[in-house]
């Protein structure tokens, strides 16, 4: 049943599986503990929270265009036309909302 090997190799081998398994085990230890666990949720939850802050920075972004497209033209001009019908209902909203305040105020 001998490979040829003799016994010293044979023992450097099993030194050298012992070294390997010793490293593993030591990765494996490193890998759950508690303080690598959290730093990888940690750095995973940051990069969630990053991904969606660029997304609704690009939405936003893109909402604001199309509203400043509403009131403005390409050469950025303001649109008299539709910026004033729009301020009209601000003024109008605004003095509702400020008559309501008062009125439940006096009660």
């Amino acid at each position: 049943m001998s490979d040829g090997r003799s016994p010293a190799q044979i023992e450097a081998d099993i030194a050298l599986k012992r070294r390997e398994l010793a490293a593993t085990l030591d990765e494996i230890a490193v890998r759950v503990h508690p303080k690598t666990i959290a730093a990888d949720t940690k750095a995973k939850v940051a990069s969630a929270v990053d991904r969606t802050a660029g997304r609704a920075y690009v939405a936003v972004n893109r909402g604001v265009t199309e509203v400043r497209g509403h009131f403005v033209t390409e050469e950025g001009a303001p649109r008299v036309e539709r910026i004033v019908p729009v301020a009209v209902v601000a003024v109008a909203l605004v003095t509702v909302v400020a008559g309501l305040s008062l009125r439940r105020r006096r009660r």
